[in-house]
């Protein structure tokens, strides 16, 4: 039987293993130190911990950290890493520096179940949850990793198909006793699971974003269908329910499709929508993926949609768009040319 993976375990969790091997209480503190402030790669490099304490740990986890096994250099500067994970499987994050800020987006499962028509990952189908060790390996296996000012869980995945996972990850981002990051660092993008909102606003500080990308129904369950199981209408109540800390950003995210769902009809449906919530909407350029007849809408009808939005009271930004050029932006995350690659050299147990 394998052993299992002890990175992405919460400072919980290590003092109950550690509790469970007849190891010192200090223990447990100690090895968060090494694992999500040192970023060690293996047991060995934990040289507080006693050489029988490193032999036990290794005698019953092995400690996966998952260095990328390949990067795309986009012509704006952005950069796509391709990460191993189980069973020869691949995710993908991409690094977007900024003037003012470096934002890294990451992934959260191993393709989607999403299916919505406008997205490579959804092409790809669902291969599985990534574990909370999975999701912050992309952040402390990164070479840019201290250069990282914001994170968002806009990656391959539907992160609230993979709640406890993500819960966990944002955790150790948030902690004292790891990475220590503001949760006003972290945005997650979802689009609108219930009950895994739910404990994300109960459980979690970090920003939100929901796709919506029209206010009608009929429309949103032609572009994503799991619309029929997770009416936005029923998000949007729930979120104007619930009283949120005044650091907690909401926001939606709406690309723009030429002919589909920027006219004037829209503006007003969104203002209807979302009267009463606080939010600002985020418009996106269409990013064209093959085999999907979708246009992007013009520069001009994107910028006359922002206008009528900011003047129906609605705070409405444009998304600058990066990386298309390696099929790094907006809905084009996919390994699925990647998953059966051979020459990937899986992380260090640690022994």
């Amino acid at each position: 039987m394998s052993k299992p993976d002890i990175y992405g375990k919460t400072l919980t969790e290590l003092r109950e293993i550690t509790y469970s091997l007849n190891l010192p209480s200090y223990t447990g503190l100690q090895l968060c130190d090494w694992l999500y402030k040192k970023h060690a790669l293996s047991f060995n490099q934990m040289s507080n911990l006693s050489k029988q304490t490193r032999k036990i740990l290794s005698d019953h986890f092995v400690l996966k950290r998952a260095l990328p096994s390949d990067v795309q250099n986009s012509q704006d500067g952005a950069r796509k890493y391709l990460f191993p994970v189980r069973e020869n499987k691949t995710i993908e994050s991409v690094y977007i520096p900024e003037k003012n800020r470096n934002t890294l987006c990451i992934s959260s499962q191993i393709g989607c179940k999403m299916d919505c028509v406008f997205c490579m990952t959804g092409k790809q189908g669902f291969q599985g949850n990534l574990t909370s060790g999975e999701i912050i390996n992309q952040i402390s296996s990164l070479p840019e990793r201290d250069l990282i000012t914001n994170t968002v869980f806009m990656g391959m995945g539907e992160p609230l198909g993979n709640t406890e996972n993500v819960i966990k990850s944002i955790e150790i981002m948030t902690s004292d006793y790891g990475f220590g990051w503001s949760p006003s660092r972290i945005t997650l993008s979802t689009i609108g699971l219930l009950p895994g909102l739910e404990r994300i606003i109960q459980e979690t500080n970090c920003h939100l974003a929901v796709s919506l990308h029209t206010p009608f129904e009929d429309e949103r369950l032609s572009l994503m269908p799991a619309e029929k199981f997770f009416p936005v209408k029923k998000t949007i109540e729930f979120l104007k329910k619930n009283r949120f800390k005044r650091q907690r950003r909401i926001s939606f995210e709406y690309i723009m499709f030429d002919g589909i769902n920027d006219t004037m009809r829209h503006v007003n449906g969104l203002a209807k929508l979302l009267n009463g919530l606080k939010c600002r909407i985020n418009l996106i350029r269409y990013h064209e993926i093959p085999g999907v007849q979708l246009h992007s809408s013009s520069e001009e009808k994107i910028l006359l949609f922002q206008k009528r939005l900011n003047e129906k009271g609605i705070i409405t930004t444009i998304r600058a768009s990066r990386g298309e050029d390696i099929f790094a932006a907006c809905g084009m995350l996919s390994t699925l040319n990647n998953q059966n690659e051979e020459n990937i050299v899986l992380p260090d147990e640690g022994s």
